[in-house]
């Protein structure tokens, strides 16, 4: 399982309804909405905590 990185859920990379690569790294998302935010602001959601 890999961690929605906007909302922190759980999120089945198999079932996962969005995904964004950065700097070679894939992130998991549960829904659209939550990958528009990353999207448009990465560094505020990766800033602090791990990448999963």
């Amino acid at each position: 399982m890999a961690k929605d990185p906007v909302c922190k859920m759980d999120v089945d990379e198999k079932k996962a309804v969005a995904t964004s690569t950065r700097e070679g790294e894939t992130y998991y998302f549960c829904a659209q909405g939550c990958k528009n935010a990353f999207d448009k602001e990465p560094e505020k959601y990766l800033s602090g905590g791990s990448k999963h």
